[in-house]
């Protein structure tokens, strides 16, 4: 039974080819780095977005988990786990809409390697920029 204290993660990838050994790869990789830190998985997940929905803007599948969030937010930390930024959109720009929905939802978005978008979360809660 996990903590009910601890984050709640949601895991998004997208995999535009066929070949979904590599996405394999990525989500127990996901898997393992929120065991290691003692977080709790959001159930229906993961979300992925597959085929032309992981190129497009779209993205049904992380707009779901998007909207799976928002109710989990007044009752704990909740985190959208992705294996690398690229995980979210090769464009930077087209990312950052994406984080900003995340971030608009109440949640934050972690990378396995440690880098996340958390400090921006901060800043947009306080009204002010560093």
């Amino acid at each position: 039974m996990s903590d009910e204290r601890a984050p709640l993660v949601f895991l998004y990838d997208r995999c535009a080819s066929g070949d979904r050994r590599a996405l394999d790869m990525r989500l127990r990789g996901s898997h393992e780095y929120v065991a290691r830190m003692g977080w709790a998985l959001a159930g229906h997940g993961p979300w992925w977005d597959l085929g032309p929905d992981a190129l497009s803007t779209r993205r049904p599948a992380l707009m779901a988990m998007v909207e799976a969030m928002r109710p989990e937010v007044g009752r704990r930390e909740v985190l959208c786990l992705v294996h690398n930024w690229g995980r979210l959109a090769t464009d930077d720009t087209h990312r950052l809409v994406l984080q900003r929905r995340i971030i608009a939802a109440g949640g934050w978005t972690l990378t396995t390697f440690g880098e996340s978008d958390l400090h921006a979360l901060r800043t947009v809660l306080v009204g002010r920029s560093t």
